[in-house]
């Protein structure tokens, strides 16, 4: 009596001090602890306490006691005794939480950081901003545009400022003014008789260019050569110098104070250069204007046209002048 007693209060010190259950396997272990056997590694509190039992009876029992306790050692490590079950952490124990641990095993686990519906509405976010932005932006630009619109475009006045009246002494010694030239085409040349290169180019590109639009248009236009030397080129001067370019071609000159007027009132710039005694040369303008019958001022031309566009510019001048 003694002895069971004893084998008893070691079974129960051998239970309270057995290690903590290890946690059970989730899928593949399942079998064996539904099916009844213990999984390799584990035993049973029965199974420890048979065993304890069989040391017991070893170290101070009898034979038969101690091949009772071996026999009921291996009953329980074979399996006779059922298991008993390992209790989760936070479980009620006993066959609550297999169910439980069956539970979480068929549970689906959560993706990455972005699921879809993360990613769908970051589209949707996305696609609004975008939409907003380009209305903002068409918006703004008719908002630009309306305002632009409102601008009204700066009115002309008249024609430039170039031309008014003078009075000149023509080839021939004969005065001269603005008036004589009414009812007529012109073209004027600002230039000197000395002038080297420039101003002969200029004038046998005039005269070229004036017997094209008269064999082409059927047009006369009066051109004329004015000086801005009048220290040099005196009548007869300038009288030997035209007949040089073209019959038609009317030289006019004047007093120093004459023409400095008649270049003031065409915009003409002229200015004595390199002077060495009697033989310096003038800096000038280079242009040709065209000026209507009324000897109003309709266009210039430059050094850059020749004789073909110059001709062309003059016939397209008259022709939409005389439409308007």
């Amino acid at each position: 009596m003694m002895r069971r007693q004893a084998l008893q209060i070691l079974s129960r010190a051998l239970r309270t001090s057995a290690p903590p259950p290890l946690r059970r396997p989730k899928v593949s272990a399942l079998g064996g602890w539904r099916s009844g056997g213990a999984p390799a590694g584990f035993f049973s509190t029965d199974a420890a306490a048979g065993a304890s039992a069989a040391a017991g009876a070893a170290q101070g029992g009898s034979k038969s006691e101690a091949a009772a306790s071996a026999s009921a050692s291996s009953a329980a490590a074979q399996g006779g005794s059922k298991p008993a079950a390992t209790v989760a952490p936070g479980s009620d124990g006993g066959g609550k939480g297999d169910g439980k641990s069956g539970q979480d095993g068929g549970k689906s686990v959560r993706g990455g950081p972005v699921s879809w519906l993360s990613f769908l509405l970051l589209l949707v976010t996305g696609g609004g901003i975008i939409v907003y932005y380009d209305q903002e932006k068409k918006r703004h630009i008719e908002e630009l545009k309306n305002k632009s619109n409102l601008v009204k475009p700066a009115q002309t006045v008249g024609t430039a400022a170039i031309g008014g009246p003078f009075s000149l002494l023509n080839h021939d010694g004969k005065p001269v003014t603005e008036k004589d030239f009414l009812g007529k085409w012109t073209l004027l040349y600002f230039g000197f008789t000395h002038c080297p290169d420039i101003c002969p180019d200029e004038l046998q590109k005039m005269s070229a260019a004036l017997n094209k639009i008269k064999e082409t248009a059927k047009l006369e236009i009066v051109p004329v050569f004015i000086s801005v030397d009048p220290e040099r080129d005196t009548v007869e001067q300038v009288h030997d110098y035209v007949k040089e370019f073209h019959e038609d071609l009317i030289g006019l000159t004047g007093t120093s104070e004459e023409v400095r007027k008649v270049a003031r009132a065409y915009r003409v710039y002229y200015m004595k250069t390199e002077e060495e005694g009697s033989d310096y040369l003038v800096d000038h303008s280079i242009v040709m204007y065209l000026m209507n019958p009324k000897m109003e001022f309709v266009k210039f031309f430059g050094k850059n046209y020749d004789e073909d566009t110059l001709a062309q510019g003059i016939i397209k001048e008259i022709r939409e002048h005389k439409s308007s």
